[in-house]
């Protein structure tokens, strides 16, 4: 199928990914002008304190954050290195290794979610009523992205996703 996408869908696809990168952006501001680390700090911190026992497999995390591995490697040193998460060895696997979320970690993302609830209500629900926001997730569904599965995932801990 060697379809073109029509000017329509090219021009929904330049706005989808220039709001994303306003919004993302405007909301790391938000968090760097409260004193906050960047979002990918509470991202991670936040799928650990969801994971059973608070820990994963660095790969795991890599896989929910949707980031490079190089990436992960790095944001997974910097969390350990300010004692927010700890490393452990896996003890079936040697080679293999646990990332843990620690009371601090905790703590933190606790304390980012704040100011990270203030900047989406900011950049997006002071824009969108609640219907239109519904609108606007049913159109994401369509193109591979299930707010159902993030509504469900809010409701169990009391806090949204990314």
């Amino acid at each position: 199928m060697k379809r073109k996408p029509s000017t329509e869908a090219t021009a929904a696809w330049i706005r989808l990914m220039r709001v994303q990168s306003r919004v993302l952006d405007a909301v790391e501001q938000d968090l760097k002008k409260a004193g906050y680390p960047p979002l990918a700090w509470y991202d991670a911190l936040l799928e650990l304190s969801r994971a059973p026992s608070g820990e994963m497999r660095p790969v795991e995390l890599e896989k929910q954050m949707l980031i490079p591995q190089y990436s992960t490697s790095r944001l997974i040193d910097r969390l350990v290195d300010e004692g927010l998460a700890a490393r452990r060895e896996c003890k079936i696997d040697k080679r293999g290794q646990f990332v843990e979320i620690t009371e601090a970690g905790r703590e933190l993302q606790k304390k980012m979610w704040s100011a990270y609830s203030a900047a989406i209500e900011k950049h997006v629900g002071s824009k969108l009523s609640d219907v239109d926001a519904m609108k606007l997730c049913g159109l994401l569904d369509r193109l591979g992205c299930s707010c159902s599965e993030v509504k469900a995932a809010a409701a169990r801990d009391g806090v949204p996703a990314r």
